[in-house]
């Protein structure tokens, strides 16, 4: 997801996006592990989006350790 459209996500709606793509980058690096990841450029991609988001949550006041992590 862009920065743009993570801007205009409300803060209910970001919080669950931080949470998906937090669960999506465990599995990610779940399947990397085991030897499963075939397309190892979307662990990249999955950290970027991650940061992207909580960089957005920061820049509201919302802070890292107060998401709810799934």
């Amino acid at each position: 997801m862009k920065a743009q459209e993570l801007r205009d996500l409300d803060d209910d709606a970001l919080l669950d996006h931080i949470a998906t793509a937090r669960r999506d980058l465990f599995g990610l690096r779940l399947q990397h592990a085991t030897g499963e990841l075939e397309n190892t450029a979307g662990l990249g991609i999955a950290k970027r989006s991650l940061a992207r988001a909580m960089t957005q949550a920061r820049d509201r006041g919302i802070e890292p350790s107060e998401i709810n992590h799934g």
